[in-house]
Formats: C-alpha cells, sequence, structure tokens
C-alpha cells in the first residue's frame, strides 16, 4: 500500500499515519525525520539540508525531493510506504509523481484529514509541551496531573510558540492555500480520499482504514 496523509495543522497526520503504517506492515516516512535522519547520516544532501535547517530557513525543493526519491528507493519500502508531511507544494506533488513512475508503480490513496477550523484552534491552542522530554498534553482532553507539570519527567510544561491562537489561524490559511492545488491534482486523479478528522484517536483511525479498503473483501 503507498498512502500519502493531507491536512491542515492538528488534524492528526502523523498520529494516524503512523499506526496505518503499522497495520500495514510498511514504513512511516516522515519528512522532518527524513530531514532529520540524513542531517545526522552525513550525506551530500544531508549535509544541504543540514545548512538550511541550522539557519531555520526552509530546505529547497531540490533538497527535499532528492532525499525522499533516496527514501523511496530503499528495500524497505518496495511492498509500500505511507508519507507524512511530503508533498507540501504542488512542485513536490508533482516531483513524487515523477518519482514513482521511474519506480515503475504510483500511488493507491490520498487521505485528507477534514476538520473545521475552530475545532482545530482549540485542539491547538490548548496544548502543552514538556520542555525536558517532549510529551505532548492538552488542557481540555489530555490534562497532566499537576497544572503545567509533566506526569512523565516532571518537567515544566510550555506552550509552543506556534501554537498561539493568531499564528494557528494564521498557519491554516497558509496550508488552504498551498494545499488547494495538491488536492486538486490528486481529485483529478482519482486517488483523494477525504476523512472527516473530527473524532477521537480510534473513531478516526476506523475512518482512515475503511478509506484505503482495509479488510474488504475481493
Amino acid at each position: 500500500m503507498r498512502v500519502v496523509f493531507m491536512g491542515p495543522p492538528g488534524a492528526g497526520k502523523g498520529t494516524q499515519a503512523v499506526e496505518l503504517a503499522r497495520r500495514q506492515g510498511v514504513p512511516h516516512l516522515s519528512l522532518g525525520d527524513m530531514l532529520r535522519q540524513a542531517a545526522a547520516e552525513g550525506s551530500e544532501l544531508g549535509l544541504r539540508a543540514r545548512e538550511f535547517m541550522e539557519r531555520g530557513a526552509l530546505v529547497p525543493d531540490q533538497v527535499v525531493v532528492g532525499l525522499v526519491e533516496e527514501r523511496l528507493g530503499r528495500p524497505d519500502c518496495q511492498a509500500g510506504f505511507v508519507l507524512d508531511g511530503f508533498p507540501r507544494t504542488l512542485a513536490q506533488a508533482e516531483a513524487l509523481e515523477r518519482i514513482l513512475a521511474r519506480q515503475g508503480r504510483g500511488l493507491d490513496a490520498v487521505l485528507n484529514l477534514e476538520v473545521d477550523d475552530e475545532s482545530l484552534v482549540e485542539r491547538l491552542v490548548g496544548r502543552r509541551v514538556c520542555r525536558r522530554c517532549g510529551q505532548n498534553y492538552h488542557l481540555r482532553h489530555r490534562p497532566p496531573r499537576r497544572d503545567e507539570v509533566c506526569d512523565v519527567c516532571g518537567g515544566e510544561l510550555y506552550q509552543r510558540e506556534d501554537d498561539r491562537e493568531e499564528t494557528v489561524r494564521r498557519r491554516l490559511e497558509v496550508h488552504r492555500a498551498n494545499s488547494a492545488p495538491i488536492l486538486g491534482l490528486y481529485r483529478a486523479a482519482g486517488l483523494l480520499r477525504a476523512v472527516d478528522g473530527r473524532g477521537g484517536v480510534e473513531e478516526v483511525a476506523a475512518a482512515v482504514s475503511r478509506a484505503v479498503g482495509e479488510g474488504a473483501g475481493p
């Protein structure tokens, strides 16, 4: 199974992508993880990516696409993969199409997790992260036992700058603008599957499973 996950910030793409990859027994490929791994390994592309990452700049498409192509060419991806965080632009989507064509295969589905803006704002603005171990909490849905203190390590919890309401709303606007042409491309290709991402993790996982036909008969 070869699947791409899309959706706005806070929709739960990472959680659902990991779970689908686990059920299918294929690699979960997160763009962020690929960038960090390549930088740590010191490959030519990884070193180029690290230069931009250390400056806090966006890694150019040419480098990102090269990393993705290299990763998709590894043996563990031959049976399939679940991509999370890529493509983010129309150019990247078209590059992915060319990469897979060169490898003699294509995507099976593109899953777009749909969540309304107000629910996303509530999810992200209420998120808190431990400074010490990175554990995530939510003030309403998963609060710590003690206010502002991590249950795991006792570290201080904080709100990320990009989780402040004004920033969240701006991120959602940028996402809509960037994703519209990509969704149009995949819709025209008959690959796009809309998934309601408003429920709990298990409920959304069941919707994902239905969207990709898991458990469906012949």
